[in-house]
C-alpha cells in the first residue's frame, strides 16, 4: 500500500516543469497556425517536449542544437534521395552521415541524434522537398517560442536548487574526512572500502558542482530571479571552491589505506588517530562556512593552528604524508 500511495506524490518541481511544456507546446501549435500551417504543425509542438528539461539554459541550447540538427539532417537526406535510390545501402549512408555530422553538433556534450532521425524522416516520406520545409520552419519557430517562453513560465529558482546542492557537498564531504580519520590505524579491507566510498563522494561533488555552474548560468535567463543574483554567484563560487578540494580527500583516504596493516606504520598511526580526528572536525567547519557564503577565516585559522601543532609534535614520514591533504584542502577551499 506504501508503494502505491507514493504514486499520488508529486514533486513540486516536476508539477512545474509539466506545466511548463503544456504552456509552451500550445504556443508554439498556435505560433505555427498563425504562421500558415497548412497541416497539423507537429513539428513545432515537438521542440518543447525535448527541449524543456529544468532549467532556461537547457532549453536555450536544447532548442538551438535540435534546430541545427533539423536542418543538417534535412540537407543529408534531401542530398541522399536526390543521388541515390531508397535501398538498404542508402538508408545506411544516411545513418553513417547523420550520426557523423551529430558528432560536431554536438547536443548537451554528447552525439546530437537529431541529425540523423531528421536525415531518415526525409528519406523516409513520399514528398521529401515538402516535408523538408515544414520540418525545417515549424521546427525553428517552435524553437523560437520555447526559448522566448521557457525563462517566464514557472522559471527554476538556482539560489534553492544551490542550497540543496551545498548540503550534498556539505554531507560528503563531512563523511569522507570523519570516514577516514575514524579508519585510520584499522584493518587494510575497512580502509580499502572507506577509500571506495570516498571515491564515490569525490564523483558525486564533482557532479554537484557542474549542476552548480547550470544554476548559475540560468540566471542569465531568468529574469524572475535577479534579486538573487548575487547570492547565486556567491553559493556557486563557494561549491566550485569545495569541488577543488575534493581530489584531496580521496588522497587522504588513499594514504590510509596504503598505511593500514602494515608493521612499520602502526605505532604512527596510532599517534595520528587523535589530531586527525580533530583536523577532520575543523576541516568540516571551514567547507560548511565556504558553502554558506560566510567569512571561513576563522575556522580556517584554527585548522592551520591545528596543523601546526601536530607538525611540532610528530614530524614522521608518515604523519607528514597524512597531513598534507588537509593542507591542500584548506588552500583549495578557502583561498589560501
Amino acid at each position: 500500500m506504501g508503494g502505491v500511495r507514493g504514486l499520488g506524490r508529486v514533486p513540486r518541481g516536476e508539477a512545474a516543469g509539466a506545466a511548463r511544456i503544456v504552456v509552451t507546446v500550445v504556443a508554439a501549435w498556435q505560433v505555427a497556425l498563425w504562421l500558415g500551417a497548412d497541416q497539423p504543425p507537429v513539428y513545432a509542438a515537438v521542440v518543447p517536449l525535448v527541449a524543456l528539461r529544468g532549467d532556461p539554459v537547457t532549453a536555450l541550447g536544447a532548442s538551438v542544437q535540435r534546430s541545427l540538427g533539423v536542418v543538417a539532417g534535412v540537407l543529408i537526406g534531401i542530398a541522399v534521395v536526390n543521388l541515390l535510390r531508397p535501398s538498404t545501402a542508402a538508408l545506411a549512408v544516411v545513418v553513417a552521415l547523420g550520426l557523423g555530422v551529430g558528432m560536431f553538433l554536438r547536443a548537451s556534450g554528447g552525439l546530437n541524434i537529431q541529425v540523423a532521425a531528421s536525415s531518415l524522416l526525409v528519406f523516409a516520406s513520399a514528398s521529401p522537398d515538402a516535408y523538408a520545409w515544414h520540418r525545417v520552419w515549424e521546427t525553428v519557430a517552435g524553437a523560437v517560442v520555447t526559448v522566448g517562453l521557457a525563462p517566464l513560465l514557472w522559471p527554476p529558482d538556482p539560489y534553492r536548487a544551490l542550497a540543496g546542492i551545498a548540503e550534498d557537498c556539505r554531507v560528503r564531504v563531512t563523511r569522507s574526512l570523519t570516514g577516514t580519520a575514524a579508519v585510520v590505524g584499522g584493518e587494510p579491507g575497512t580502509a580499502r572500502d572507506n577509500l571506495a566510498l570516498v571515491r564515490e563522494h569525490a564523483e558525486a561533488v564533482h557532479a554537484d558542482a557542474e549542476r552548480a555552474r547550470e544554476a548559475e548560468r540560468a540566471m542569465r535567463f531568468n529574469p524572475l530571479r535577479r534579486r538573487h543574483q548575487e547570492d547565486v554567484r556567491v553559493r556557486a563560487r563557494g561549491i566550485a571552491a569545495v569541488d577543488r578540494a575534493a581530489g584531496e580527500l580521496v588522497v587522504l583516504a588513499g594514504e590510509v589505506a596504503a598505511f593500514a596493516g602494515r608493521e612499520e606504520t602502526a605505532a604512527d598511526l596510532a599517534r595520528a588517530r587523535a589530531p586527525l580526528a580533530e583536523l577532520a572536525a575543523l576541516v568540516v567547519r571551514v567547507v560548511e562556512d565556504v558553502l554558506s557564503g560566510a567569512d571561513p577565516g576563522p575556522a580556517a585559522g584554527a585548522a592551520r593552528a591545528a596543523l601546526a601543532e601536530y607538525a611540532r609534535t610528530d614530524s614522521s614520514p608518515v604523519a607528514v604524508a597524512l597531513r598534507r591533504p588537509f593542507v591542500r584542502i584548506l588552500e583549495a577551499s578557502s583561498g589560501g
